[in-house]
């Protein structure tokens, strides 16, 4: 029976699907065999993050409606044999895809894989209903920004209308020096601020950026290593939590942050 975890924010832009992405090779580097599913209808991208838009054959929506068997939309990925995505509709009537619906295709996944982890869409309309009404567990996006954490805890609010097993919170694009500086917001004030378990925090980097496939997140050792740290945690239950500072610290790293601001 395979855990499922959604992956949701409230505010867009905070980087939650390519999380969702790494955070799915990471488990499945582990061994585990991982499915994404993607069930923002109409804007959805995790395809794209993934490298396999041009693949897709079927999606989810074909699975609700019986135009092909769950598994005939499933891509596999290329480099992680046991990760597998199932895109979203690019145009559909989004009012014809119920919860339920959602769920159903989940279930049908369900004794397949070790982990699913579902992909929701921004904000807390119907979408963000249907992608929760599935699962089991959440994971909370934010950005070190006010607006971000803000609309997290909104989303807080509304998830605790949900019987989930477990809330936990990921802070995406944090940056060591701009914490260290006192220019950022520290980790710990918005754990503090919205009373969830911090599950890890993964540090501003401009090679995720420029990511155009699941690869290319190896090109960034430390947010790599930060993914691989969380995907530990929610795992096993551990409380690793990368060092986002550590660069930034001693005289090389005071002399790094100051040709930083320089340019």
């Amino acid at each position: 029976m395979a855990r499922k975890i959604v992956l949701t924010s409230g505010k867009g832009g905070v980087g939650k699907t390519t999380v969702c992405a790494g955070l799915g090779a990471r488990l499945a580097a582990m061994g585990f065999r991982v499915l994404l599913i993607d069930v923002d209808l109409g804007l959805n991208n995790l395809d794209v993050v993934m490298g396999v838009e041009n693949k897709i054959v079927f999606d989810i929506v074909d699975v609700i409606q019986g135009r092909c068997r769950p598994k005939q939309a499933l891509i596999q990925d290329e480099f992680f044999s046991s990760l597998y995505v199932m895109p979203s509709a690019h145009s559909f009537s989004k009012s014809c895809v119920t919860g339920e619906n959602i769920k159903n295709v989940v279930g049908m996944m369900d004794s397949s894989f070790d982990y699913i982890l579902i992909d929701c869409p921004a904000g807390v309309e119907s979408g963000f209903h249907r992608a929760v009404f599935s699962a089991n567990e959440a994971l909370i996006v934010v950005t070190p920004h006010i607006s971000s954490i803000r609309d997290a805890d909104k989303v807080l609010g509304i998830l605790s209308s949900y019987n989930l097993e477990s809330k936990g919170l990921i802070i995406n694009r944090i940056r060591g020096d701009m914490v260290l500086s006192g220019d950022m917001i520290e980790p710990s004030e918005i754990v503090s601020f919205l009373k969830i378990p911090l599950v890890g925090v993964v540090p501003e980097d401009d090679l995720v950026s420029k990511a155009t496939g699941i690869m290319d997140f190896a090109k960034s050792p430390s947010a790599g290593r930060a993914l691989s740290l969380i995907a530990e945690n929610i795992h096993t239950g551990s409380k690793k939590i990368f060092d986002f500072t550590m660069k930034y610290r001693g005289l090389w790293g005071a002399i790094k942050t100051s040709l930083k601001r320089k340019l």
